[in-house]
Parts: structure tokens; sequence; C-alpha cells
């Protein structure tokens, strides 16, 4: 042991010590760089193991004619991309494995890739691909958009393009759904409103359950305006390049027809005319949202005088309280086992209770009086 410590201080304190190394001698200095480069050279990390279904896709194929080609077919990612010409990085925009995604429109060189509500499409110029959402609460708004869009695709309406058709389809889906689901929370809200403004009884219209369902429904409105709003701005950032809406005309790219960067007035009318019914049924949230907050400050206001009353009532049996002490204590002096030599005097009895009953008014008197000028002095 003593041997390999003196060797280790000769090491390191001899410059001229040498050791071997792959059959050839080395300095100290060069040995001790060779340890630290070493230590730098970058080690192969290995990756960890990714769940499998992480790295496919699950979606299901319409043809031109709208026929289902393929129902529920798992595609590993890397293969779609390669077989609709995307990157990587555009399926985040369809990604069924996020639970909440900001909606938007991609148009790429062969396709447009759509996710808006509870729809997430890949559209080309001769088919359509679905993507099946995993633990979708909307399979009746799915199913009925899947016969929408099979009927749209197989009708060639007014002649627009294929891809124009599905995308017809997908938008009037969309709106349907929110104007649903706006005329689902219009009617209880307005009823809610209605009771709570009916002022004839506090207690009964400012009740506990009625302010829990004011909440409730002010958290859903809330989340509901700003779904609507956000696809309202998909369409008005698309509509404001003229790139990408001639880039929409995939049939003709496919044709060897493409479109000049002005030459979009019919991709610009639909957008257009979904984008005015998205602002509209966003409007009338907002307007139910104002309406509920107008009736939250009617309900504050409220609550605020109700309770101005019970603190007025309580200062003011605390001042009857205080007169009726000061007029017991003439009793309670009086009372005492103790000669007064007012014992034999007819008239003491009624000088002292008067005398208390002043006193006790006195106090009465002065103490409303401070309290209307501290009130007056807050106002």
């Amino acid at each position: 042991m003593q041997k390999s410590i003196q060797a280790s201080i000769v090491s390191l304190t001899t410059p001229l010590f040498t050791k071997r190394l792959s059959n050839r001698w080395i300095s100290p200095r060069q040995w001790t760089f060779a340890r630290w480069e070493s230590n730098l050279t970058p080690r192969r990390i290995p990756s960890l193991p990714a769940k499998v279904g992480e790295l496919k896709l699950r979606c299901s194929e319409f043809d031109e004619e709208g026929n289902l080609k393929i129902i529920a077919g798992e595609f590993r990612k890397s293969e779609f991309c390669q077989q609709h010409s995307l990157l990587p990085r555009d399926l985040r925009t369809i990604d069924t494995n996020t639970f909440y995604q900001k909606p938007s429109i991609l148009v790429r060189s062969k396709a447009i890739l759509v996710n808006m509500g509870h729809i997430k499409a890949l559209l080309k110029s001769d088919s359509v691909i679905l993507l099946d959402t995993y633990g979708s609460s909307d399979s009746y708004n799915q199913s009925v958009f899947i016969d929408d869009l099979q009927e749209r695709l197989k009708s060639h309406k007014e002649g627009l393009p294929f891809e124009f058709r599905a995308l017809e389809a997908i938008l009037i889906a969309v709106t349907s759904s929110l104007q649903s689901e706006i005329e689902v929370l219009e009617g209880p809200v307005n009823k809610l409103l209605s009771d709570l403004e009916d002022l004839a009884d506090i207690e009964e219209s400012v009740s506990g359950y009625r302010l829990r369902d004011l909440l409730q429904y002010s958290k859903k409105l809330s989340k509901f305006e700003q779904d609507a709003l956000s696809i309202r701005d998909v369409l008005e950032e698309l509509l404001d390049h003229d790139d990408d809406l001639a880039a929409m005309y995939l049939t003709a790219k496919k044709e060897k027809q493409p479109r000049a960067s002005v030459d979009h007035e019919e991709a610009e009318l639909l957008l257009e005319a979904y984008l005015k019914q998205t602002e509209e049924i966003a409007s009338k949230a907002s307007t139910l949202r104002s309406h509920m907050r107008s009736t939250e400050e009617i309900v504050q206001i409220i609550l605020d005088v109700s309770r101005n009353s019970l603190m007025w009532y309580d200062i003011r049996l605390t001042i009857l309280t205080l007169s009726a002490t000061v007029v017991s204590g003439y009793g309670a002096l009086f009372g005492m086992n103790l000669r007064n030599y007012f014992e034999g005097d007819p008239f003491a009895f009624g000088l002292v209770s008067g005398l208390a009953l002043l006193s006790g008014c006195g106090v009465f008197a002065v103490s409303v009086r401070k309290l209307k000028t501290l009130a007056k002095m807050k106002g």
C-alpha cells in the first residue's frame, strides 16, 4: 500500500516520469491531457422507449366520390408525412394525442390541414383523410358530419373543386356545432338572469344555488366564447394572406394550372360567409356574458344593501341596549340594601323613575344624532 502511494506521489512530482500505453511511452502531461480529453468525448446515451401509439395516426379516408376507402386505419407518422408531402412539425396541427389544440388551417403544397372544433382532417385534391380523436365526446356530431361530407363530395355542388366542397362541409359542421351549443346555453342563462333580476324578495332571488349556477354558466360561456373567437381568428388570419388562399386550389395545381396570388375569389367568398356566422355566434356569447356581468353587479349591490341594513339594525339595537342599561343603572343603584334616606319620601319613586327615563332617552338621542352625523360624513 505504501509503495503504491509513493509511486503515485512520484508520478505527480516527477515531470520526467513516464507511463507505458499501447506499447509506447508517454509523459505525465500527455497522460493527464489524454484522460481529460476522454472525459469530454460525447458518449451515446440510450434513447428511452417511446409509446407505440404516439408514433402512429389512426384515420379514415374518403375518395373523390365520397366512398369510404379506409376505416380507422393506422399509419406511422413518418410514412404518413412521406405519403402526403408533409413535414413532421405539420402533424402538430392534427395530432390526436393532445387534449386541447388551438384551431388552425395550414395550407401546404399538396394538402390542407384543418383542425377546427371536433374535426381534424387532411384535405387533398382527390381524397379526404379524417383523423379519429381518441376519447372524443362528439361522436354524434362526428357521425352527422361524415354523412354530410359524403353527400357533398358526391354532389359536385356548383362546380366547386373537391377540396372546397370538403372544406365547406367542415365549416358547416363547426358552425352548426357552435350554434347548437350557444342555443343550449342561451335558454337556461336567460331564465337564471330573469330570476336573479326579480328583486321582490331578496332572500328568494339571491339564493345559494342560483349563485352557484351563475358561476357555472359564466365559466361555460367564457370557454365557449374563447373557442368561437379562436375559430374566427383562424378564418380571419387565412383571409389576410392572399398566397395561402391561392395555394388552397389543390385541384388546379394538380392540373398544372396554379392560381395567381390575386385569383382566389371562390375561396375568399367561402371563408367570408362562415367568418360572418362565427362572428355572430361569438357576438351572441359576448352579449350573454355582458348580461351576466351586469346581473352579477346587481346581485352584489343587493347583497351590499342587505349587509348595510343588517349593520344599521345591529347599531340601533346596540343604542337601545345602551339606553336600557343607563335606565337600569338607577334601579341597581337604589336597589342596594343600604340606607339612602329616600325610603319615607312619597315623591322619591316618581322623581328617580323620571330621571332614569330622561337619562336613557338622552343617551339614545345623542347616540342616534352622532350616528347620523357619521353617516353623512361618510357619504
